[in-house]
């Protein structure tokens, strides 16, 4: 780790470093006083000392210590925001944190557990404010138990290429340059002709790594704590003949810190417990210098035309293979990752040619409409192109916009007497260039203040540029054909990576001394025995064994089958025939039946077809029909055909199947053979939150948290969504309270209702809490455990005094790279019919929760690229836009509506639960808001009008 100097206060308060366990250790000595270059540098010079004259490169090699080393840094080299100073108030109880590695010791969850396997006791908790969560003196990951015993041993091969720890000293230096650069690879340009210049003089022949920002890395110090230099850069791009612009920049190098490479290697070897994350990312930054110089890099991954030739997606996209590469610490020891990846491109075509694509070859002989306009608009805005009207010169711009007229009618003043000139005589007197297409509007390029126009068929679009916007069906259908590999040819795609990459031969590699494997690493893994599934008693088989993590619903009923007695259909696909759509409806309700439900084979009015633009109008008529025909009584089930090309009418429905019934259970569950849950009454939490679309800076991030509603069995699960600030990371309606005119300050929030909730299903209290959370990121674990954790023992608190389970929080992580592959392909036995290693969650039901519920916002049609449906009316600044799910039927109300007005283990009386709804009615009627925390309180008019939480029923397989 960078050596730092911690600050010293007289307050009284708990500070978390990145390094958990050290976190109460007075601030670290200074550092030694630099001798002949050696040791940490001094300060910066003084503004006398800046002024004294001096070369092209100034330089000071101070030997006093600096009198505070801040360790200033910032971009990707700098401290992450939540692996900074955590200022908390310090607590009696300790907790510890467990990672569990998964799928062979590579790929880790988080869990958390206090030592005696309880959480801090609550018993003030109440009286804390909601923000932010108190702490215990010390969190640190507890180590890992021991290693599995069950199932079968076998070897599997995962694609980390082993490295070395390097024995060289890595050290850390901030970089300024001035004037200041937005684009990474200009820094890059500007740091190369340095290194270039000044290598073998001033730098002592070291060869730094750059992170492209404010970090300059090396192994070994280099000869000065602080120097200046100016760097003169030429654009390439003005052409080969002629003057080329030339740029001058001021580049100060200065000493910030020195990496521990020995706390990495107590790590490793698993005498520590937390990773030193400054040091890995000082490796993978080396690692990663010369793949990006080579290809175009894109956040941990690299893309290339030359990989694999590039694949046509369609509307001007174009796919590019290439490979993601990290450096993880791992049980058995540093290790490469490096996994395949592809991405979606902009074809760098012309930009009439890109134009064709988009909107059909005629586009090039007839007007556009206006909602063409808006379609190239999107499509081209942001987009870097570059001139091909002007020879060896291609100057290079980003797209602003689109001229509102065509380029034949566009004129600019060229002198001071306003003298007008059109577009089209401007090119051909200034460049001999004649615009074929002056019917189509002209890019606008610059600023809106200087805004330059540039015919379309003078541009051509700039290769490797990463489309970040939403793939159409037809596009993610190609880039799927595209991605999907047998594992053995993506196993053979990764070593041929390695092989291209030679590691042995890498100049960055070489200088900090890291060697990497061209071996995949063999590790042990275990075949776990698959569990038992229990179906009906009335079906021929009774009890089912999955093979290979397959089963299916043959010669067996549903454990408890449901009702539906009223359904409807709707047909939207003009390409399925009436006749079709009767009788796959008539085969469902036959499946229905066999499998164990009472299904009404006739729906309660006739099929009804109805066109893909018209769904509301459609659901009206089959809502009100349906209605008159059942006299006043809903419908249970409604089915949606809908065409292929659904586009965004998918979003209408909400897919979530609210039936309640369910498919099967796990036998061991019924027996109460399930360690850590059939013992005692466990309830399974699962978490996630998901985030808009790149380019939506407005919309919120959707919550979602689902809860086991039944022991032991644990099979039917309860689900509630918020919608919270944009892309915050950290749910914030777990817990909270807020002033009820009635009763005061009332507590609430998820975590406390979906605890209620299992009490009224089971009629127990959880007297064990396991927490899954899906989508953290590593930087953000002690972040969302300090917090999330919090919100658990604060909602636990609140419903009974010293009411604390032990709570267990476990961080999932799927979107890893760490793929298993079979030690021999050739063995059948070990592998699926794919190809794929032998097989075997709540944190999925929260994930579909989420993503469903983000179908509940209300995107408008506008020309900054959103994309959906209109909506009627607008919406106040600040509001989330979330639209309420749909009201809970009444046969899921029974078992599993929210109630958290109501005393934990004691019912209300009727008077007082009287009040409380006509309180509520009164507020929802007069328009506050207010209240929309409390979900559903006995009464389903309530579901309809709560604006930004809803609740959703998601069992396993439910039909």
């Amino acid at each position: 780790m960078p050596i730092r100097q911690m600050k010293e206060s007289s307050e009284q308060h708990l500070v978390i470093k990145t390094h958990i366990q050290n976190s109460m250790n007075p601030a670290q000595k200074a550092p030694k006083t630099a001798q002949n270059g050696k040791g940490p540098p001094p300060s910066p010079p003084t503004q006398e000392q800046q002024q004294q004259p001096h070369h092209n490169a100034k330089t000071h090699n101070q030997t006093s210590p600096p009198t505070k080393n801040r360790g200033r840094r910032r971009g990707r080299g700098g401290r992450k925001s939540d692996q900074g100073d955590v200022c908390l108030r310090p607590s009696s109880r300790h907790c510890t944190v467990a990672i569990k590695p998964e799928s062979a010791n590579l790929a880790g969850a988080l869990v958390a557990r206090t030592p005696n396997g309880s959480v801090e006791n609550g018993a003030n908790l109440c009286e804390m404010d909601v923000g932010f969560p108190t702490s215990s003196k010390s969190l640190s990951f507890a180590p890992r138990p021991g290693f599995g015993q069950v199932g079968t041993r076998c070897i599997v091969k995962a694609n980390h290429f082993f490295a070395e720890l390097p024995d060289k000293d890595l050290n850390q230096y901030d970089v300024t340059i001035t004037p200041e650069v937005a684009s990474r690879t200009v820094n890059r340009a500007i740091m190369a002709e340095l290194v270039r210049l000044y290598k073998e003089s001033d730098l002592g022949m070291r060869l730094p790594a750059y992170d492209g920002r404010k970090s300059l890395y090396t192994a070994g110090e280099l000869p000065f704590a602080w120097k200046e230099f100016n760097i003169k850069l030429v654009d390439e791009d003005d052409g080969i003949n002629g003057p080329k612009r030339e740029r001058e920049y001021k580049v100060v190098i200065r000493f910030v810190a020195r990496a521990n490479l020995h706390h990495l290697g107590q790590f490793l070897a698993g005498k520590r417990a937390d990773a030193p994350q400054e040091a890995l990312q000082i490796l993978d930054i080396v690692l990663r210098e010369l793949a990006t110089k080579r290809y175009c890099p894109i956040g941990r991954s690299f893309f290339s035309p030359d990989i694999r030739t590039p694949q046509r997606l369609g509307d001007g996209l174009e796919s590019w293979c290439g490979f993601y590469q990290s450096i993880r610490p791992t049980q058995m020891g540093l290790s490469l990752n490096i996994d395949m990846a592809s991405a979606a491109f902009i074809e760098p075509l012309p930009v009439i040619e890109f134009v064709g694509q988009l909107l059909g070859k005629d586009v090039l002989s007839r007007p556009l409409s206006d909602s063409d306009r808006i379609k190239i608009k999107k499509a081209l805005r942001g987009v870097k192109v570059e001139v091909t009207h002007r020879g060896s010169v291609r100057r290079k711009y980003r797209v602003s916009g689109l001229t509102s007229q065509p380029t034949r009618e566009l004129v600019f003043p060229v002198d001071e007497n306003a003298t007008m000139k059109s577009v089209v005589e401007y090119f051909q007197e200034m460049y001999g260039f004649t615009i074929q297409h002056s019917h189509l509007p002209c890019l606008q390029v610059g600023n809106q203040k200087k805004a330059n126009y540039l015919p379309m068929e003078a541009c051509k679009i700039v290769e490797g540029q990463r489309y970040t916007k939403r793939l159409n069906e037809k596009q993610i259908t190609a880039l799927l054909k595209v991605t999907c590999q047998r594992p053995r040819d993506r196993e053979n795609d990764i070593l041929q990576t390695v092989q291209h990459q030679a590691y042995d031969h890498d100049p960055y590699a070489k200088e900090f001394g890291v060697k990497v494997s061209e071996k995949l690493a063999s590790v042990e893994a275990r075949i776990l025995p698959a569990p038992w599934l229990k179906y009906h008693e009335t079906g021929k088989e009774k009890n089912c064994l999955p093979q290979v993590g397959q089963w299916n619903m043959m010669n067996k009923k549903m454990i408890n089958g449901m009702t539906v007695s009223r359904w409807a259909c709707i047909n939207f696909s003009r390409s399925v025939q009436e006749s079709v759509a009767r009788g796959f409806c008539n085969e469902l309700a036959q499946m229905c039946q066999v499998s164990g439900m009472e299904f009404n084979p006739e729906p309660v009015i006739p099929i009804y077809n109805a066109r893909p633009e018209q769904v509301e109008k459609a659901l009206k008529h089959v809502y009100h029909a349906s209605m008159n025909k059942t006299k006043g009584k809903e419908l249970e089930l409604l089915l949606a055909i809908l065409p292929d090309n659904n586009g965004s009418l998918y979003g209408t429905f909400n897919l979530a199947i609210l039936m309640g019934g369910r498919n099967t259970v796990l036998l061991d569950a019924i027996s109460c053979r399930i360690p850590l849950v059939s013992d005692i009454p466990t309830i399974i939490f699962g978490a996630d939150v998901t985030h808009p679309e790149n380019g939506e800076d407005s919309s919120p991030s959707i919550a979602a948290v689902v809860a086991s509603q039944d022991w032991p069995e644990v099979t039917k699960y309860a689900g509630l969504v918020c919608a919270q600030a944009h892309r915050q990371e950290l749910i914030q309606d777990l817990y909270k309270t807020w002033q009820d005119p009635v009763r005061g300050t009332v507590s609430g929030g998820m975590i406390r209702d979906l605890l209620v909730s299992f009490r009224k299903a089971t009629g127990q209290k959880p007297l064990r809490i396991i927490f899954y959370r899906d989508g953290v990121s590593e930087g953000q674990f002690y972040q969302v455990l300090l917090f999330e954790l919090d919100a658990i023992r604060k909602a636990c608190a609140s419903l009974e005094p010293n009411y604390q389970p032990p709570v267990t929080f476990i961080v999932v992580q799927k979107r890893h790279h760490t793929r298993l592959f079979a030690n021999n392909h050739r063995d059948r036995s070990s592998t699926d019919k794919s190809g794929n290693i032998l097989p075997v969650p709540p944190a999925y039901y929260a994930h579909l929760a989420a993503f469903r519920a983000r179908f509940y916002m209300e995107p408008e049609m506008q020309e900054n690229g959103t994309n959906g449906h209109s909506a009627k009316g607008t919406r106040a600044s600040g509001e989330s836009g979330v639209r309420p799910l749909p009201a809970l039927k009444e046969n899921v109300k029974r078992g599993f509506l929210i109630c958290p007005g109501q005393e934990w283990g004691k019912k209300e009386k009727e008077k007082e639960n009287a009040e409380k709804k006509k309180m509520l009615h009164a507020k929802f009627d007069s328009g506050d808001y207010r209240l929309k925390g409390l979900m559903g309180v006995v009464d389903a008019r309530l579901d309809e009008k709560v604006g930004s939480q809803a609740m959703l029923i998601i069992g396993e397989e439910v039909c």
